[in-house]
């Protein structure tokens, strides 16, 4: 069984890293975090639209370009790498694939397009505050179409057109689509990497359509979660990649003490260790990419791992590209810290690390007892 990507999959992902080094440098990434005016870079998301990539697994039928999710894998890692300012994750990995997923034709037809077009930019609303939300303490509701409620902290919340939330309808559990242009108050929250806006969202009568049958809003957000849990993987992965040629490159040009510091075995060992755990990572996240893609029943086992893998390995890297950098690495001008900033925005933003650690779990308990 072939794990790896494929000639074209591979030509695909050298053309996005291409294009990225080209109209991502860090420096773009810069002019979102310092300019509190900006939740996102608006030129870029314009120019990834006009890529293809927002369609990449959508059917073509629908306005995509039904390359499948393969394709997509590979493009999220490029993402990821860049650290790119835009939200790529909330409009991509979760809003369309819900849609795609559970959407009616209807709805597949009317929001599929525009996703694609880079016109929708969506986000997920399922927090209520700190804490797991179980569905007895779910305190948004629908009613007549309706909703009302309040969900924070809400990942481009402050910046999306349509927000995926989880609401209880009749007392039970729904997933619905809710565009945002009424029926809704913004507040923008602060977080550690202002280069993904982030928000608390007041629902008030805002028009919802549910997505999926009543009552399956949990197991619906799971299989959605599970799915889009692969694709930040490979986000996370490229930029666990990305910490280590950083740390590598930095190790081969200082000098300390008459030697460059990669001579050193403190910092040979920090290099092998973000090493290891990148190639453990990218194990995992090709494990996941091919339940993905070819909806094996496995996918929910694959994906709790490489979500698991990922976030530690994206971390790892970032804590020890700031270390191998000493004393400079702290500073505002080294671009060691956007790294460190998206680690930490990334782990939390499907569930934190041992939230998943709990669902790979009980998934392989089930598995067994089966």
């Amino acid at each position: 069984m072939n794990f790896d990507f494929s000639d074209d999959q591979k030509f695909l992902k050298a053309e996005a890293r291409k294009f990225l080094e080209a109209n991502c440098p860090t420096s773009r990434v810069r002019k979102v975090l310092d300019d509190d005016t900006k939740a996102y870079d608006a030129e870029l998301w314009t120019a990834v639209a006009g890529q293809g990539w927002l369609g990449a697994a959508i059917p073509e039928e629908h306005g995509g370009l039904g390359l499948g999710h393969l394709e997509l894998c590979a493009i999220a890692e490029e993402l990821g790498r860049v650290v790119a300012p835009i939200p790529f994750a909330s409009t991509v990995y979760f809003l369309a694939e819900a849609v795609m997923l559970a959407g009616t034709e209807a709805q597949k037809a009317a929001l599929l397009p525009k996703i694609a077009g880079g016109e929708v930019v969506g986000c997920v609303a399922t927090s209520e505050g700190p804490g797991v939300l179980v569905a007895s303490a779910l305190q948004a509701s629908v009613s007549g179409g309706k909703l009302s409620g309040t969900k924070l902290p809400v990942t481009d919340g402050d910046i999306a057109t349509h927000a995926l939330v989880l609401a209880k309808e009749n007392g039970q559990p729904g997933l619905f689509l809710v565009d945002l242009s009424a029926g809704v108050t913004r507040a923008p929250l602060k977080t550690l990497d202002p280069t993904r806006d982030a928000a608390k969202l007041t629902f008030a009568g805002a028009p919802a359509e549910r997505l999926g049958a009543a009552g399956e809003g949990f197991e619906l957000l799971e299989r959605v979660t599970d799915r889009a849990a692969v694709l930040l993987a490979f986000e996370q992965c490229g930029g666990a990649d990305r910490c280590l040629e950083m740390a590598k490159a930095y190790a081969l040009e200082r000098y300390a003490f008459g030697r460059v510091i990669a001579s050193y075995q403190a910092i040979k060992h920090k290099l092998a260790d973000i090493y290891v755990k990148n190639e453990l990572a990218r194990s995992n996240a090709y494990y996941g990419a091919w339940a993905l893609n070819t909806d094996a029943p496995e996918l929910p086992v694959a994906a709790s791992a490489a979500r698991i893998a990922a976030s530690e390995a994206f971390w790892f890297g970032a804590k020890e590209n700031i270390q191998t950098h000493g004393g400079i690495g702290f500073t505002w001008e080294v671009d060691a810290h956007l790294y460190y900033r998206r680690s930490r925005q990334l782990a939390l933003v499907a569930g934190a690390p041992r939230v998943w650690k709990e669902r790979l779990v009980s998934h392989l308990e089930r598995r067994n007892a089966a």
